[in-house]
């Protein structure tokens, strides 16, 4: 992850600091080696960080801890004084262009950078610890009379690597458990990277309960695509993956599906693996194989951890009424209902219609990074309506 950005990093730290030397440090009268020096140390330490986390196999260290505390000390330290030696680099062209006297972008950048330090702190230690219940309900014709008032509750993009305790896990299962579901549904990353994150978390998991029981799909986290091992044990990574799910007591659907039945009625949970648009996530998904045997006239609850895969797959290859969907976590940043996710995707954050059918996509509990600002953890709570 970090090999990615080395360059930008490199060249954030070294703008800043040089610029902040040149037109502040050596102008000073009492211009001291020692005090470049103590400047320029952090910046030092930071490259070295960088360079050593940039020689990581994986996707990042095994050790989210060792992560987390870089990508802070970027938003505490290095962003900060780049948005100031951007801002105030600005200004003073802008005083030699004008001929004027001060430099107004010194004050812009100080309050950008407030503003900054503001969004990391609030991200890191407050939203991010915050939990949601979205509440949604879905209306189909097609629906039987017998499910009229059928609740799922769906959960997404826990990864529960990232997680130092099991505290805001254990109020997310708690929460939902206390909505009585008639079934419960995940649509995938469950990990990080590998499935060793997992154990410590399984109990808790293995705690939902509804009446019907707790369906899933994986994400592109869930697959071995995020580690540098031979494809053996790739393999073997996969398949305990798909264990710990079934071991507690999850259906995991892999491009399969299961028939609910209320007397002579049911409706169906399907679920495609992931069908990834972009990126490193595995394209697996099959929707003429997760309904194979299902009539064209059956009530579909499609779960697929792509949303991308609505319009691309779902959509045009299938006659599923609904889909649940995860993977975009609003990218863990919303102000004012607006989020860069937009820029990304389609459909982000919600539920969203083409016709009579419909996506719901989660933002989801967690992230590979515990940071959020403006769009908490959600878990959603869906209830079906028969309509004439």
């Amino acid at each position: 992850m970090i090999a990615r950005i080395i360059i930008p990093v490199f060249l954030m730290i070294l703008v800043a600091d040089v610029f902040i030397d040149l037109h502040y440090l050596r102008r000073t009268r009492h211009h001291l080696w020692w005090k470049r020096l103590a400047w320029w140390l952090p910046a030092v330490i930071i490259i070295v960080y960088t360079v050593l986390l940039s020689l990581e196999r994986n996707f990042g260290p095994s050790d989210n801890r060792v992560l987390n505390v870089y990508l802070f000390i970027l938003g505490l330290v290095v962003v900060p004084k780049f948005v100031f030696a951007v801002c105030s680099g600005i200004g003073w062209l802008v005083r030699k262009a004008v001929n004027g006297r001060r430099n107004y972008g010194h004050w812009v950048g100080v309050a950008l950078a407030l503003v900054q330090w503001y969004i990391l702190i609030a991200g890191s230690f407050i939203d991010s610890r915050k939990l949601n219940v979205r509440c949604v309900d879905f209306s189909s014709p097609d629906l039987p009379a017998a499910f009229d008032g059928y609740r799922i509750v769906q959960f997404s993009d826990a990864h529960v690597g990232s997680w130092s305790d099991n505290a805001y896990l254990q109020r997310a299962v708690d929460s939902i458990n206390a909505r009585r579901p008639d079934a419960i549904v995940f649509t995938g990353d469950l990990q990080n990277q590998q499935p060793s994150e997992l154990p410590p978390h399984m109990a808790t998991l293995a705690s939902l309960k509804a009446r019907d029981g707790v369906f899933s799909v994986l994400g592109n986290h869930d697959y071995a695509v995020y580690i540098k091992a031979s494809e053996a044990e790739k393999r073997r990574n996969c398949q305990m993956m798909n264990a710990c799910q079934r071991d507690m007591g999850w259906q995991l659907l892999l491009n399969d599906h299961r028939i609910i039945r209320r007397g002579s009625d049911s409706i169906v949970i399907a679920g495609m693996e992931n069908d990834a648009g972009s990126g490193r996530g595995p394209r697996r998904g099959d929707p003429g194989r997760s309904l194979k045997g299902i009539a064209p006239s059956a009530f579909v609850v499609m779960l697929e951890h792509d949303p991308t895969a609505w319009r691309r797959r779902i959509l045009p290859e299938s006659n599923a009424q609904l889909t649940l969907s995860g993977h975009t976590h609003a990218m863990q940043f919303e102000i004012d209902g607006w989020s860069p996710a937009s820029l990304m995707y389609r459909e982000w954050g919600g539920l969203f219609y083409e016709g009579r059918r419909a996506i719901n996509v989660s933002t989801g509990l967690g992230g590979f990074i515990p940071f959020r600002f403006g769009i908490p953890g959600e878990i959603v709570v869906i209830t079906l309506h028969k309509t004439k």
